[in-house]
């Protein structure tokens, strides 16, 4: 997503070229999202970002109504409260649910659970949609596209730069490093220090329930961050929202995490897993900070940081792929980015002092 995106909003102004190391575009993260359009997700300094996205996000079709439910029992009230509070003053809307409340939106909740903040605006995002609409924009403003040429050399060409992969290679005057997990790895074939962007693995089950999940049951979060589930074509996805260190790759579930997955669930509802059909596990990308990262590196000269995207980066493409573009190309900001302090996000950040 995070390649397709920029390529879309500079290649109407530059020439673009994008390199994918697989052999189709949205192989590794973008392709295994549950992705959803929440006004909480990623923390407080990416709320802009994700608010500025879902303008877009809704005229573009790209969002179901969904809604998100943040649960706590009796321990986590001043909890709940104060991402209320939080969350509220930037903008989301919310509304403190009750133990009644939260039950009658999640049937079968066990009695633990009694406390609840209820996000209506969340939404379900069509990733698969998004992607294609930025690829296919991309492609019809002159991008081109090159599969299967996983970079593994960047060298100076006088003010520009040569990239070559082992079939072929290329010459441009910036690079735009939206690798990924592998943007760090990427940015040391180009000379510059690596700013400590290090994968994450989530994993996500999907399972039969009985009695299945209603089509219109909510987002369900636990609000420490331990599980999420939601309603999937008649089954259930669930994940441990679990970070685990991992190195850049194919990333697979691990037993031990789809256990715990299960294992949560069955701590929230009283309903019974009939069949666990399919598990997967994607990449989710942070900087040291957990704030994304775009600008050009303070110290090499054309290069372009577009990642550490976190789990957040396709809830937020549409304002961070604008933003970037705007920044790479030295364009000036329009609605989608003018309320967007760009600096919290640069690279800079992290040499600043």
């Amino acid at each position: 997503m995070a390649g397709a995106s920029l390529a879309a909003e500079c290649a109407p102004h530059a020439r673009v070229l994008v390199v994918e190391a697989e052999d189709t575009p949205g192989y590794h993260t973008t392709g295994r999202s549950a992705a959803f359009w929440e006004e909480t997700y990623g923390g407080p300094a990416v709320v802009p970002l994700t608010m500025a996205s879902g303008h877009f996000l809704r005229e573009g079709g790209f969002l179901a109504p969904r809604g998100a439910l943040n649960i706590g029992q009796a321990a986590d009230r001043d909890k709940v409260a104060a991402f209320i509070e939080t969350y509220t003053a930037l903008g989301a809307t919310l509304h403190l649910q009750s133990r009644a409340e939260i039950a009658e939106r999640v049937p079968g909740l066990r009695a633990d659970w009694v406390v609840g903040a209820w996000e209506p605006g969340c939404a379900d995002i069509d990733v698969a949609g998004l992607h294609q609409h930025y690829l296919a924009a991309s492609k019809r403003t002159g991008s081109v596209l090159r599969v299967r040429a996983r970079v593994d050399q960047i060298e100076r060409e006088g003010a520009g730069w040569r990239i070559a992969w082992a079939t072929g290679e290329a010459r441009a005057g910036v690079i735009a490093n939206a690798a990924g997990a592998w943007a760090d790895e990427l940015a040391k074939l180009a000379g510059a220090n690596p700013l400590g962007i290090a994968p994450m693995r989530r994993t996500i089950v999907q399972v039969r329930t009985d009695p299945a999940p209603q089509d219109d049951l909510p987002l369900v979060l636990g609000i420490n961050e331990d599980f999420y589930f939601k309603p999937q074509g008649g089954r259930l996805w669930l994940s441990p929202h679990d970070e685990i260190p991992d190195v850049a790759g194919d990333a697979a579930p691990e037993e031990l995490d789809v256990a715990i997955a299960i294992d949560r669930f069955e701590k929230v509802v009283d309903w019974k897993i009939a069949a666990l059909e399919r598990r997967w596990a994607g990449l989710r990308s942070f900087a040291p900070d957990r704030l994304p990262v775009y600008g050009f590196d303070p110290a090499v000269p054309g290069l372009f940081w577009f990642a550490g995207q976190g789990g957040f980066g396709i809830q937020t493409a549409p304002a961070a792929a604008r933003l970037a573009a705007q920044l790479l190309l030295g364009r000036p900001r329009d609605g989608l980015t003018a309320e967007i302090d760009a600096a919290v996000y640069s690279p800079a950040r992290f040499t600043a002092g």
